[in-house]
């Protein structure tokens, strides 16, 4: 092995912003690689980086059609994330050289179908040779998945758990996030056919219950403004993470919303929210409106710096109740850098659980992350 981690997709807006960001607080002399198809490119991030002092990666050309080139770059290195979507596109050729090569494998994806198709493909023989796949590492679903992780460690183990996760954010959604959404919403039917063939084949704990509240609009936080369910990936990672670990009770149950101050605002939301489901059925118009805003399109560094995200859990478990919070600048991009710098950096150095296969964050690495990431507290 010749790299601790190594970053596929180095080039692009969201992989240039992670790049930046490992090479600003990899431990000193730290041995990592940045990846993509154009050396040029990929000498012009180093270039950057050692304009601003930071710790330089050596670079590795690596293409996702070229399966040799995503092999060669698997057996070289301990932790390989890729920046590379819409994933459904482009991310399963880089799952499937790490699940062979027995590396960690970790991305920014918020696709259900893509991180579910993984599972029926690649889990098994993640399994076999000691891979970990790490799906969702960024602002999908990190705040989330780590937060109810902190939420119910402060809550006694051995009584039933409610959550429910309420999140406001004020920022631009990031282009990979707005293509990847639009291919979900076009591919509904197949994503409920691939989501039920993996229940059929994973199973569910046995002596353990968890699910999944009721999906309907209520009172925000506190009986505070208007709450709607988010029909996100975020809740099933939650879920799933439930379902692993012990600390969260013999019965648990997780809601996932979006709060909203006006219930016009809401109205407004899901009226938009549904025409995008609508228009992405329509051929012509998910062409029209895929091009509206491309993957690997930002926003400035100024209207980043004004973005932010905060989320409330709001917890009962017998007679306690607690609420706790995940905050932070902005999610799509800054802190998503961030959180998936964080998760490569805790799964090359940390002292993580010996875990396989196609595992969440707060499995593969929950206490090291928590420990590594600012954004968590009780209120």
């Amino acid at each position: 092995m010749t790299y601790a981690f190594a970053l596929l997709g180095a080039t692009g807006f969201t992989g240039g912003l992670t790049a930046d960001y490992l090479a600003a607080h990899a431990p000193e002399g730290a041995s990592w690689a940045i990846a993509g198809r154009s050396r040029a490119k990929l000498d012009a991030v180093v270039a950057r980086i050692a304009d601003a002092g930071g710790t330089i990666p050596e670079v590795v050309v690596a293409d996702v059609t070229d399966p040799r080139s995503l092999r060669a770059l698997a057996e070289s290195t301990g932790v390989l994330a890729s920046t590379v979507g819409p994933y459904a596109l482009h991310g399963a050729p880089v799952v499937a050289a790490c699940a062979d090569a027995g590396t960690t494998y970790c991305d920014l994806t918020g696709e259900p179908e893509f991180v579910d198709r993984t599972w029926l493909d690649h889990h098994d023989t993640a399994v076999r040779t000691g891979a970990r796949l790490v799906h969702a590492c960024g602002f999908d679903s990190v705040p989330y998945d780590l937060g109810v992780l902190y939420t119910v460690r402060q809550l006694p183990p051995d009584l039933p758990i409610t959550v429910r996760g309420y999140v406001r954010a004020g920022a631009e959604l990031s282009g990979g996030t707005y293509q990847s959404a639009l291919g979900a919403f076009a591919g509904y039917r197949s994503s409920r056919a691939t989501a039920k063939e993996r229940r059929r084949r994973e199973g569910r704990p046995e002596g353990r219950r968890v699910r999944g509240l009721p999906e309907r609009p209520a009172r925000g936080a506190s009986g505070d403004g208007w709450a709607l369910p988010l029909p996100t990936i975020d809740p099933q990672i939650v879920l799933r993470s439930a379902r692993a670990l012990e600390a969260y009770g013999p019965d648990f149950a997780y809601g996932h919303y979006a709060q909203f101050r006006h219930l016009p605002t809401a109205v407004a939301t899901t009226l938009g929210l549904g025409a995008l489901v609508v228009g992405a059925q329509v051929p012509p118009v998910r062409r029209a409106l895929m091009g509206a805003k491309g993957s690997g399109e930002g926003p400035s560094e100024e209207r980043r710096a004004r973005s932010w995200f905060r989320v409330r859990f709001e917890a009962e478990a017998g007679g306690t109740r607690l609420v706790t919070e995940a905050a932070g600048g902005d999610p799509g991009y800054t802190e998503t850098a961030r959180m998936l710098g964080e998760t490569m950096m805790a799964l090359a150095y940390d002292d993580v659980p010996e875990v396989a296969g196609q595992v969440t964050t707060a499995v593969a690495a929950g206490d090291a992350l928590l420990a590594r990431l600012p954004y968590f507290h009780t209120l």
